[in-house]
C-alpha cells in the first residue's frame, strides 16, 4: 500500500508530539538522575526549599494578619463613615502633628448643626474616649484598664454594636444626662462572674455609680480587648469629664449604597461651612471609613511584602549559583554517558532538554517542599489567633514560578556545556 502523503497540519502534529514524548523521557531521566544521588540532590534543593519557605511562610503569616485586621478595622455599620479632626494614620512627623493639632476642635454643637444640614444622612451620632480607670461592681473590682467612652444612641448602629441583653441608649438618656451604662461583653463577665442578668446592677466608676441597662455581644480582641470598656451617655461624660479640650469622632450613617458618596460631599460641604474653611484652603478634618482605613493598612504592608520579596529572592538567588555548581559537577560525571547517548543518535537538543529539566525539577521539588512548609508555618499564626488558616495562592504560583525560572537559567549553562560536549572525546572519558 502505497504511503500517503503529507501534509503540514500532520508534520506538525508529529512534531508536536515528538516533542512531548522528550519532555517525558526528559522528566523521567531527570528524576532517575535524583533519586541516583538522594544526598547530593537533597543537599542541593534545601537552598531551594529555604528561599521558597521565607517566602511563603512570611507572606500567608502577613496574609492572615492582614484578613483578621481588616475585619477588626470593619467594625463600623454599613454605608457608615467617620470625620475626626486627626487623621488614622500620619507620616508628617511631628511638622503634620502640629498641624493637626492647631484644627478646631469637633464638638458636640458641630454634631447638632451637621444633623440640621447632613439631609442626606440616615444619622449623625458621635463618640469620645473620657477615661481609664478600674470598675467594681458589688461583686467584684477589675484592673485599672478599663475604658470608659461617651456615645449617642446612633452610635450603636454606626458602630455596629449589637446588644445582646438589654437595650441601648434613648434620646432621653441623652438629654437628662442619665448615670446609665451600656457595657462591653468581656467587662460584663469580669463584673458578674457568677452568671445572671446584671441588668439594673450598679456599676461604680471613678467613684460615680452607673446603672447597667445593657451589654453588648462579643466583638473580639485583634486590638486588645475590644469588649473591655464601659459606654454612657455622651453628655453625661461631658459633663463629668469636661468638653472643652475634646474632639468627638462623628459616625455618619447613609440612607444605602447609591447615595453613600452623595453624603460624603454633603457632610464635606456642611462642615467646611459650619468650621468656617476658606474657599480653596484644605479641609480641617478627616473623613475615611472601612475602606480607606483598610486601603491605607495595605499600603503599609506592601512595603513589607516587597522587602521580604526582594530578601527571599537573594536566597533563591544563592540556590540557584548551588544548583549551577551541583548540576556542572553532574556533567563531569556523566560525560560517558552523554558521549554513549550522542553515539546511539541522541541530539544537542535532547542532551540540552535533560539538563533543564534536571535543574528544573531540583528547584521544583524542593519549592514544592517550601510551599507545604511555608503554609504550615505561616497558619501557625491563624492557629494562635484562633481565626480561619489561609492559602496564598497568588503567591504559591509567584513562588513556584520563580523556581522555574531559577531552574532555567542556572541551568542553561551546564545542559549548553553536555548539549555542546564532542562524542568521541566524551566516550574516551574515564
Amino acid at each position: 500500500m502505497a504511503n500517503e502523503p503529507s501534509t503540514p497540519r500532520t508534520s506538525r502534529a508529529k512534531g508536536l508530539a515528538v516533542f512531548h514524548a522528550e519532555l517525558w523521557e526528559s522528566f523521567f531521566m531527570a528524576m532517575q538522575a535524583l533519586t541516583a544521588h538522594k544526598l547530593r540532590s537533597a543537599l542541593t534543593l534545601l537552598g531551594m526549599m529555604v528561599g521558597v519557605f521565607s517566602i511563603i511562610v512570611v507572606m500567608t503569616a502577613m496574609r492572615v494578619l492582614q484578613s483578621n485586621i481588616e475585619s477588626g478595622m470593619s467594625e463600623l455599620g454599613a454605608n457608615t463613615f467617620t470625620v475626626e479632626k486627626w487623621p488614622a494614620i500620619s507620616f508628617e512627623g511631628p511638622k503634620g502633628w502640629e498641624k493637626y493639632r492647631r484644627r478646631k476642635n469637633l464638638t458636640l454643637q458641630t454634631v447638632m448643626q451637621l444633623r440640621e444640614q447632613a439631609t442626606l444622612a440616615r444619622s449623625v451620632s458621635a463618640e469620645t474616649w473620657l477615661q481609664q480607670g478600674e470598675a467594681a461592681s458589688r461583686y467584684k473590682t477589675t484592673n485599672p484598664d478599663i475604658s470608659m467612652t461617651g456615645v449617642m444612641p446612633d452610635t450603636f448602629a454606626a458602630k455596629n454594636w449589637i446588644v445582646e441583653e438589654g437595650r441601648a441608649f434613648l434620646s432621653t438618656d441623652l438629654d437628662s444626662a442619665r448615670n446609665v451604662c451600656v457595657l462591653g461583653n468581656s467587662l460584663k463577665k469580669k463584673l458578674f462572674p457568677f452568671g445572671g442578668s446584671p441588668l439594673g446592677e450598679a456599676v461604680k466608676f471613678q467613684g460615680i455609680n452607673y446603672t447597667v441597662i445593657g451589654y453588648l455581644e462579643a466583638k473580639g480582641s485583634m486590638f486588645g480587648d475590644q469588649d473591655n470598656f464601659i459606654a454612657i451617655p455622651l453628655t453625661t461624660g461631658l459633663n463629668r469629664f469636661g468638653s472643652e479640650w475634646r474632639s468627638l469622632a462623628i459616625y455618619v450613617q447613609t440612607s444605602g449604597a447609591p447615595a453613600y458618596d452623595d453624603t460624603v460631599e454633603q457632610v464635606r460641604g456642611a462642615l467646611r461651612a459650619i468650621r468656617k474653611v476658606p474657599p480653596g484652603a484644605e479641609d480641617d478634618f478627616e473623613i475615611f471609613s472601612n475602606d480607606t482605613l483598610i486601603e491605607q493598612f495595605r499600603g503599609l504592608t506592601l512595603a513589607v511584602r516587597v522587602g521580604v520579596a526582594i530578601i527571599s529572592s537573594i536566597a533563591l538567588l544563592a540556590a540557584g549559583i548551588g544548583i549551577m555548581n551541583i548540576m556542572l559537577v553532574s556533567v563531569t560525571e556523566r560525560t560517558r554517558e552523554i558521549g554513549i547517548r550522542r553515539a546511539v543518535g541522541a541530539k544537542k537538543r535532547n542532551i540540552l532538554t535533560q539538563f533543564i529539566m534536571e535543574a528544573i525539577v531540583l528547584c521544583e521539588v524542593g519549592g514544592v517542599i517550601g510551599v507545604a512548609f511555608g503554609i504550615l508555618g505561616g497558619n501557625a499564626a491563624a492557629f494562635f489567633l484562633k481565626v480561619a488558616p489561609v492559602i496564598p495562592v497568588d503567591w504559591i504560583i509567584f513562588g513556584l514560578l520563580i523556581c522555574s525560572v531559577v531552574g532555567i537559567i542556572f541551568g542553561t549553562y551546564p545542559a549548553f556545556k553536555a548539549a555542546n560536549l564532542d562524542p568521541i572525546e566524551s566516550l574516551r572519558y574515564e
